[in-house]
């Protein structure tokens, strides 16, 4: 456990991933509990606890990254310079530099959002400009720290590169519950037989998937990747109607007494494995194969996996979901913000059910999603800096 790498333990996490770590969860977990609060509470003050916890995430990242760029610019040793990516006269490695422009970003969302809320009042929808651009910060904050670990995880011996391809998975993980957040408007349960939720999934989540099950030098990397996304969303969904809270801007269109949580999280876990499985079959974890070739054959495969086995089991899940079974405290199912009007549509599925042509045409995308996963994860077994 005293190996080393450029003069520091390759068995431990360095503080500054450690601190773009917790950044990340701290932003995802404010997100889900701002989304909470505004389907409970309304909008009542920008210094809510939920922004709190995504600002002080965003300014955590950008902090510990920016100290590391001054250090390893004045006082960086040979390795730690050598090992680095220079920008604007500065050097640090290549994650901290994606982490630094997404707490720009985030900081940049902030009074934008501010002011978007004081002149159109509540959001109408998810994806408002001012959400935009804070995704894309909190999305840089995540992919900064699945670089990080990246380069230390591809420098590490055998010993170390466990724990480091953990943490690669760890925010991999807090990247898919970002995109499923940011998907929300399309992924309700009520949307799980609709063209449009298969064709985005397939369009998504094999990029990640993929990516990070060739990257990855655990023997489950995808896997362990949707066990935290599931993880930290049931978590979220358990705690959060734990406190009790009230609607306090009108129009109130339903009884709300607690703080309203997110839906069930997508059973992910279950391609994933597929997806584990397959590339296994392939090469080594953390290993390309021989020939570049064989990717086109794996996001073949890959994509009628992801796309059967993703389609068929929300195809029934989502059944169970609308059904009184799911209405209680584990599934949370027909829970809905105080501004939604009571009606027979909470308990029907939205955008067609027919399941053959949605798959049809999610084909595709899935393959073209599998192969930019592919091709990224062979970018990141690169990853040094």
């Amino acid at each position: 456990m005293n190996r080393t790498l450029g003069g520091e333990n390759a068995s431990r996490i360095p503080w500054y991933l450690t601190a773009v770590l917790f950044a990340s969860t701290s932003v995802i977990v404010g997100i889900i509990w701002d989304i909470s609060w505004h389907r409970t509470i309304g909008r009542d003050t920008f210094w809510t606890p939920a922004h709190l916890a995504i600002y002080a995430g965003g300014l955590a990242a950008g902090l510990s990254c920016g100290w590391l760029a001054l250090k390893t610019t004045f006082a960086g040793s040979g390795t730690e310079v050598g090992r680095s990516v220079r920008m604007w006269g500065f050097r640090a490695p290549l994650g901290a530099w994606v982490a630094i422009w997404g707490t720009i970003a985030m900081l940049t969302s902030a009074p934008f959002d501010d002011w978007w809320h004081n002149a159109y009042g509540l959001d109408v929808e998810i994806l408002s400009p001012p959400h935009v651009v804070l995704a894309m910060g909190i999305c840089a904050i995540q992919l900064g720290a699945m670089l990080m670990a990246l380069s230390w995880q591809n420098r590490a011996s055998e010993r170390g590169q466990r724990l480091l391809g953990f943490a690669y998975a760890f925010s991999a993980g807090l990247l898919l519950l970002n995109l499923s957040v940011v998907m929300m408007e399309y992924s309700m349960p009520n949307d799980w037989r609709g063209p449009a939720f298969h064709m985005i999934s397939a369009g998504v989540y094999p990029l990640v998937l993929f990516a990070v099950a060739r990257a990855g030098r655990l023997r489950w990397p995808a896997t362990w990747a949707a066990v935290v996304y599931t993880g930290v969303t049931l978590v979220m969904m358990w705690v959060l109607p734990l406190f009790p809270a009230e609607p306090l801007l009108a129009p109130i269109l339903r009884d709300v007494d607690r703080m309203v949580p997110p839906e069930f999280p997508l059973l992910l876990v279950v391609p994933a494995i597929a997806l584990d499985i397959l590339l296994r079959r392939a090469s080594r974890p953390g290993q390309a194969p021989a020939r570049r070739s064989v990717d086109w054959g794996l996001a073949a495969v890959g994509s009628l996996m992801f796309v059967g086995i993703f389609g068929v089991i929300h195809w029934y899940f989502g059944e169970f979901m609308l059904s009184e079974a799911a209405r209680n405290y584990v599934f949370q199912g027909d829970t809905w913000g105080y501004f939604n009007r009571p009606g027979p549509w909470q308990y029907e599925f939205w955008g067609g059910s027919r399941l053959w042509p949605t798959v049809w045409w999610a084909l595709p995308i899935g393959f073209a999603s599998a192969r930019a996963g592919l091709w990224v994860g062979n970018w990141m077994l690169a990853v040094r800096r």
